[in-house]
């Protein structure tokens, strides 16, 4: 009898995990390395082979949006600093930042122009955003574009993390053109 109470106990405990993570009525605030939902209210759901099929077809604009890393605050002025290559998605666009919770007003711009030239201003164009996996910050930076009338959104929750395993074409990218200084 102890053995079936502690049996139905263990699965009692894993049934919260088995049950995923909720979506947020709002933007993912912080701890934006962590397990993400399967969905995104509004937006379409790939996988590493769909995300794939998307982008050999062509027609979908691809837009990463892993975070630069900040400069070290502890390196003396003056000091030479590089950047670590971002290796990504061959032909993506890199939004740098866009996929926090809250974004200044500047990067908030540029992030909204950025989709515009990227969609030759076609909202009905599809957009699919990434960055690594179990990342919010392409569940956020989707649910921006939807709030900028993007209707196509399109999430790819693996990211280059999925991408790369499957051993598809990545290259160096650079920003997009205009990025803000500032975060």
């Amino acid at each position: 009898m102890r053995r079936g109470a502690a049996a139905l106990a263990l699965v009692a405990l894993a049934l919260p995990v088995m049950a995923g993570v909720p979506e947020p009525s709002g933007y993912r605030m912080g701890d934006y390395r962590a397990p993400v939902p399967e969905t995104l209210e509004g937006a379409r759901v790939v996988g590493p082979e769909e995300a794939h099929a998307l982008w050999a077809a062509g027609g979908a604009v691809f837009v990463d949006v892993l975070p630069r890393a900040p400069r070290p605050a502890n390196l003396p002025e003056g000091a030479f600093w590089r950047d670590r290559p971002r290796l990504s998605i061959s032909g993506a666009v890199w939004f740098p930042n866009a996929g926090y919770g809250a974004i200044a007003p500047v990067t908030d711009t540029w992030f909204r122009d950025g989709l515009r030239a990227a969609t030759g201003g076609d909202r009905t164009r599809p957009l699919v955003f990434f960055c690594l996996d179990d990342c919010w910050m392409s569940w956020n930076a989707a649910k921006r574009a939807q709030s900028y009338g993007h209707s196509k959104v399109i999430w790819f929750p693996e990211g280059t993390d999925g991408w790369s395993f499957m051993d598809y074409p990545v290259e160096e990218l650079t920003a997009a053109p205009g990025e803000p200084v500032t975060q």
